[in-house]
């Protein structure tokens, strides 16, 4: 039976933050607000966009207007690969996996078509068999019902799976799913949110050789 790997994108296949914090800080500069720097939208991010705005509004203790949200995808969803770059090793490591047979699938909250957008831009796309993103189902992680349906996408089966990302989200997900995660120690998680994960890969490299264990 082939084998799926489920991968979390920000933070795991993808350097998202300058891109984000961009489109943040355009949303707050146009309310008068004071910039984020990108060390702090990484501490934001891993719960979708409208946590994302939630936390910022917080932040700087105003009350989040109601356009805010749709103004912010609308200017994110056009610049999401601006400067956003994979991380290193995980384009050869793509293709490692794709050469021994692994199917591939993304499970993430940011917006779907945000997420295929930047695939697309960054001419990753190609390798992945379905996109789960944050609104594509009725729920998204940590309730495993997101990597479910996303792994029913992608034609692969709960036995033959594993999870990667950088997120406690990823680790809730894979635990209340049944597949073992892989924890993205380069991510934007501190490593303690990694504490419950089946293994803590280092590097992309680390995780395709954790893959390979976990699901042999």
């Amino acid at each position: 039976m082939t084998r799926t790997l489920l991968l979390d994108l920000d933070g795991t296949l993808v350097d998202s933050v300058p891109d984000l914090a961009a489109a943040l800080n355009r949303l707050m500069a146009a309310r008068g607000l004071a910039p984020f720097s990108d060390r702090e939208v990484a501490a934001l991010v891993g719960d979708g966009a409208a946590v994302l705005l939630a936390r910022a509004f917080a932040a700087r203790e105003v009350a989040q207007d109601g356009a805010a949200l749709g103004a912010f995808l609308t200017d994110y969803t056009a610049n999401t690969a601006v400067l956003t770059r994979p991380f290193p090793g995980v384009e050869q490591g793509l293709r490692e996996l794709a050469s021994a047979g692994w199917r591939l699938a993304v499970c993430t909250n940011k917006p779907e078509t945000a997420a295929r957008n930047l695939l697309t831009a960054l001419r990753l796309d190609h390798y992945f068999a379905a996109i789960g993103g944050g609104d594509s189902f009725p729920v998204r992680k940590p309730d495993p019902g997101h990597l479910l349906a996303t792994l029913a996408a992608s034609g692969g089966r709960v036995e033959r799976a594993v999870m990667a990302g950088d997120h406690h989200n990823d680790v809730a997900a894979a635990q209340g799913a049944g597949v073992p995660c892989i924890f993205a120690a380069w991510g934007y998680g501190p490593r303690s949110q990694g504490a419950e994960a089946a293994a803590i890969a280092e590097d992309f490299a680390g995780l395709v050789s954790l893959a390979g264990r976990l699901c042999p």
